[in-house]
């Protein structure tokens, strides 16, 4: 089946990002998967400590992934998958990429001012003819009507 991979955070264009790749899904047959990214800690001294700070962001991935999932599936019809990973953000991506098959795109949005962010930087630049799979950037300036039109 025709999978989406959307890379979600708290950004505008993120969300821009995955009601495109939701319209897309729902109109191809496909299915989504939110990829929700927790950046590695830094190091600290006192491990219950670093802990703490790890479950926190997790935590605080997970609750946004969740609340555009629900989203997602009430304007969409569309459930999609979830996975919350740790790691630096372009190999966490890349991995996603090489160890599922299924994925049809790689759905990122770009940030409507100044540069597009790290990952379309990366995912559009020198590495994108190394893709297993097309990578979509989606604009941030879209508007809702513009995205219904446009997927």
């Amino acid at each position: 089946m025709r999978t989406y991979l959307v890379v979600i955070d708290e950004t505008e264009e993120a969300i821009i990002a995955l009601r495109f790749a939701a319209r897309r899904a729902a109109k191809t047959g496909g299915t989504v998967e939110i990829l929700a990214l927790v950046p590695p800690s830094e190091f600290v001294q006192w491990g219950g400590v670093q802990a703490t700070i790890e479950e926190e962001a997790r935590l605080r991935a997970e609750a946004l992934v969740a609340g555009a999932a629900g989203t997602l599936v009430e304007e969409s019809g569309v459930r999609p998958s979830i996975t919350v990973l740790q790691g630096e953000p372009i190999q966490v991506v890349r991995k996603m990429l090489a160890e599922n098959e299924q994925i049809a795109a790689l759905v990122l949005g770009a940030a409507a001012s100044g540069a597009p962010g790290p990952l379309v930087a990366h995912f559009a630049g020198a590495d994108a003819g190394k893709l297993p799979c097309p990578i979509m950037v989606i604009p941030g300036s879209l508007s809702r009507e513009a995205i219904d039109r446009l997927s």
